[in-house]
């Protein structure tokens, strides 16, 4: 921050005009500029870079704003992101438009993925989690306001399972319910059960569970059709479809429904488990079609999660907008979470190497998306900081069958020890 950030603004500054011109980004001059240097017997004016509007300092680079020149395109900077870097001896450099004619450089001066370092105060917010450091050098929220229901796929030992403990430590401090699926016998949500309000592990008590869940979102309907207040003496900012637009003595907690490898759920060997899993993926469908007005939002995390797992699977992860994808052994994992988003995100997904874990390419079906890494975050801590916000554990009554019950937090004395008898 006093060295590098200094040499690095100079470099800019002093190379500007030059790189501009080396990588294509410059504009011919006018021609009243033109006719201005014949009229004077003058050398023909050089090309016009774009012009700088703000060079803003950051803790991880540079931020660059220029103002673009008549019949430039931001493509044509994303096109040159690559060449920008080299030139202006950068680590990554990724351009987006801010505006009409405003395109935004965020340069960042080391690899922020390589040792992910989150920023000490992260603006979060209602429904919005830090959960990953990008590659850009900002910080990646999970917004369920935006993105309601999201995939998380990743191979073995990929990083899926720390981003999900990155998830659920960062939504323990805020007032929502936690409902987790673990049918692993529960050994990955179990140990953070004191933060859920609701826990199954194993498809039978799913299946249960996701039929509760299903009526308690009848339920919220209700409410809010209660509450609508379409009367005509109502103004129209008032009448609401949704929770949020309630008033806070009446709006229900949101759900945040957490499914650890979706396959269990969906794999079957026998006529009742076939059943079994009809029920679950029909559940499964319904909340994510009309979860998202009572407050009920998923997040469905997997190995894979395509076709193959039968009926309804499609028609489930039509409905997932937000898109995670980890390390991947083969290229169809990759399409099963982009290939309807962004060919260039499938790529990017299966590029990830091997000993980057917690790297992912991160998305949403609108089809942009960009590399992130989850920071590690031991169980240990994960378990503290469920267990120190234990007390924000809402209850549900339509979920009351299913909280876990464990035993209270007392320490156990240590036993008393006894001195050694004397020697004889």
């Amino acid at each position: 921050m006093t060295f590098g950030i200094l040499f690095a603004v100079v470099r800019v500054l002093v190379r500007y005009s030059s790189v501009m011109d080396a990588c294509g980004l410059t504009v011919p001059p006018s021609r009243f500029r033109l006719a201005l240097a014949r009229m004077a017997n003058r050398p023909a004016p050089a090309p016009r870079a774009p012009r700088i509007l703000r060079l803003r300092p950051t803790r991880t680079g540079l931020v660059l704003r220029v103002k673009l020149r008549a019949g430039q395109d931001a493509f044509d900077f994303s096109a040159a992101s690559d060449r920008l870097r080299h030139s202006f001896v950068m680590q990554n450099v990724t351009a987006r438009e801010i505006k009409s004619g405003v395109v935004e450089l965020r340069m960042t001066g080391y690899d922020v993925l390589k040792r992910v370092q989150m920023p000490v105060i992260a603006a979060g917010g209602a429904m919005r989690v830090p959960v990953a450091m990008r590659e850009d050098g900002e910080v990646y929220y999970r917004d369920y306001r935006q993105s309601p229901h999201a995939l998380n796929v990743g191979a073995t030992q990929s990083g899926k399972s720390v981003y999900q403990r990155n998830l659920v430590a960062g939504l323990a401090t805020q007032d929502v319910a936690l409902v987790g699926i673990d049918c692993k016998q529960g050994v990955e949500l179990a140990p953070l059960a004191r933060r859920f309000t609701a826990l199954a592990d194993n498809p039978d008590s799913a299946a249960e569970l996701l039929d509760a869940l299903v009526g308690h979102m009848a339920e919220v309907y209700q409410l809010i059709r209660r509450e609508q207040r379409l009367s005509a003496d109502v103004p129209d900012a008032e009448i609401t479809a949704d929770i949020w637009d309630l008033p806070d003595h009446l709006r229900p907690t949101p759900v945040v429904l957490v499914v650890d490898e979706v396959a269990e759920l969906a794999l079957f060997a026998t006529k009742e488990e076939e059943k079994r899993r009809d029920r679950i993926i029909t559940a499964l469908v319904r909340l994510a079609q009309l979860g998202r007005a009572a407050g009920v939002y998923l997040e469905i995390c997997g190995q894979r999660f395509g076709s193959e797992l039968g009926k309804g699977i499609t028609m489930l992860r039509a409905q997932l907008t937000g898109r995670t994808a980890h390390r991947v052994n083969d290229e169809t994992s990759a399409n099963m979470a982009f290939g309807d988003v962004s060919p260039d995100a499938v790529l990017a997904t299966i590029q990830i190497p091997t000993d980057r874990p917690g790297t992912a390419v991160a998305g949403e079906s609108s089809g942009g998306w960009v590399r992130i890494r989850t920071p590690h975050l031991t169980l240990r801590r994960a378990v503290n900081i469920a267990n120190s916000q234990a007390h924000r554990t809402p209850e549900i009554k339509a979920l009351e069958a299913f909280r876990p019950v464990l035993p209270s937090l007392v320490k156990v004395p240590a036993p008393a020890v006894e001195p050694a008898p004397a020697p004889a």
